[in-house]
Formats: structure tokens, C-alpha cells, sequence
């Protein structure tokens, strides 16, 4: 089998998973699929609504299982295949899990079409905190600096 086969195989995949995700009622219309030697190691489906978790994106919820799968933080040498372009969240979780290749289907402005837009949420990221619509403030710095001095200090440390 060709590798744009294989490509083509495990994308089909999380658009079918997408689509099921809609039937069933239990979600958004996202799925993503990760892969490792050729091999399906773990789906997710978006969760949001069901699991009343804002977190529960396809993505985010298909590294969890793929992590706890392969007993490990990160997902070197694995593909992700999301049936939608990553929002900023799962991107961010995406380059933190370090796959070596992602690939999606619908983009980010199909999304959008639908209700999905994710643009409000770049436009706020690269803003000064201090004019972000969501009021932030910092507190605490110089106690909070404690677990930063402990952590590069310590030889137990597991670095990621």
C-alpha cells in the first residue's frame, strides 16, 4: 500500500468518525486519529458537550489515549490525522505531544462557516495582556518564582 493510501485511509477514517460524532448527538463535528508504524493507536471525538468539559477537544482527547497508551508524554515518530485544521488550543496541545507530521481536512474557515470561528482567539493571544477582553492580572509573582527556582534545581525532574 502506498503511503498517500495510507495517508488517505487513516484521514477517511477520522472523517467517519466525525460524521458519527454529529449522528450520535454526542458532540461537535471533529475527530482526530493518531497513528504510529502504520498503526492506529488512538481516535478522539469531540467530547464538549457530553463530557461537559471545554477541554474535551478530538485532538486533545485522542493524545490522551495515545499517551496513556504508549506510556509516555510524548508522541515522537506518531502522525495525528484531525478531521478539521487544530484551534489554538489543540495545535498548542499538538506541538507540546511533538508528532512528527499533522494532517487535516476541513480548515479553519470551514469551521468558522459553521460556527467554529477561532479567530477571536488569535487576535486575543497576540494582544498585550493588559488589552485582552478577558481582564488578566498578575499576582504573586515572587512567591510563584519558588517552584520555578525548585524545578531548576532539582535532579528528579523529568524534563519535557
Amino acid at each position: 500500500m502506498s503511503e498517500l493510501t495510507k495517508e488517505v485511509k487513516f484521514m477517511l477514517r477520522a472523517i467517519q468518525l466525525s460524521i458519527e460524532n454529529v449522528e450520535s448527538g454526542k458532540g461537535g463535528p471533529f475527530a482526530a486519529v493518531i497513528v504510529k508504524n502504520g498503526e492506529i493507536i488512538s481516535t478522539g471525538v469531540n467530547e464538549v458537550t457530553s463530557n461537559n468539559d471545554p477541554t474535551a477537544h478530538a485532538e486533545v482527547v485522542a493524545i490522551r489515549k495515545a499517551c496513556e497508551k504508549l506510556n509516555t508524554h510524548q508522541l515522537e515518530g506518531c502522525e495525528i490525522y484531525c478531521s478539521c485544521e487544530p484551534c489554538p488550543m489543540c495545535l498548542g496541545a499538538i506541538y507540546w505531544a511533538r508528532p512528527s507530521k499533522i494532517y487535516y481536512a476541513n480548515t479553519k474557515e470551514d469551521a468558522a462557516a459553521i460556527g467554529f470561528d477561532d479567530h477571536f482567539i488569535y487576535t486575543e493571544m497576540a494582544m498585550p495582556v493588559q488589552k485582552r477582553k478577558l481582564p488578566t492580572f498578575q499576582l504573586l509573582r515572587d512567591e510563584a518564582l519558588e517552584a520555578f527556582e525548585k524545578w531548576g534545581k532539582s535532579t528528579i525532574k523529568i524534563k519535557y
